[in-house]
């Protein structure tokens, strides 16, 4: 039995769908607090010159100025791709409460993969993360839009 998708990773999905409607990496974040949304990004990496837009940062700093400081308690990230390195950092300085992410990155995850940065003694604070919640989708939009740069 399949079960919809919560609302915020729809919209994570619709980021991401116009992320690569930009050319940019299709990945799209929201984060949210007690329902509401506060932040909804997609990466800008191309778009702002920046090598640290990625989306999750791009909500992050969002969320945090929605807020009007630097740490998120009680905010949950909705990210369709499993974060990097930089970006698992970030969510754990800004102290997310729950991570959920849609599809898992072997190569350059670092949550579940490779450095599996919530786990390491030097992480300050780990959130909950709960992985593949949209998986399907999110996995065969980024298998898409790289097989149209390859052809």
């Amino acid at each position: 039995m399949a079960f919809p998708l919560p609302d915020p990773m729809r919209i994570a999905l619709d980021e991401a769908r116009q992320a690569a409607f930009a050319e940019e990496v299709p990945i799209g974040a929201v984060v949210t607090r007690d329902g509401a949304i506060l932040a909804r990004t997609r990466n800008a990496m191309r778009t702002a010159c920046d090598p640290t837009a990625h989306a999750e940062v791009e909500a992050l700093r969002s969320a945090a100025q929605a807020l009007g400081t630097s740490r998120l308690d009680g905010c949950d990230l909705w990210v369709t791709l499993e974060p990097c390195a930089m970006c698992a950092g970030a969510i754990s300085l800004a102290r997310i409460a729950r991570l959920y992410f849609a599809a898992p990155d072997p190569k350059a995850g670092a949550v579940l993969h490779g450095p599996r940065l919530f786990g390491q003694p030097t992480c300050h604070h780990a959130p909950e993360v709960y992985a593949g919640i949209g998986e399907q989708e999110a996995a065969e939009m980024l298998r898409d839009f790289f097989r149209e740069r390859r052809d």
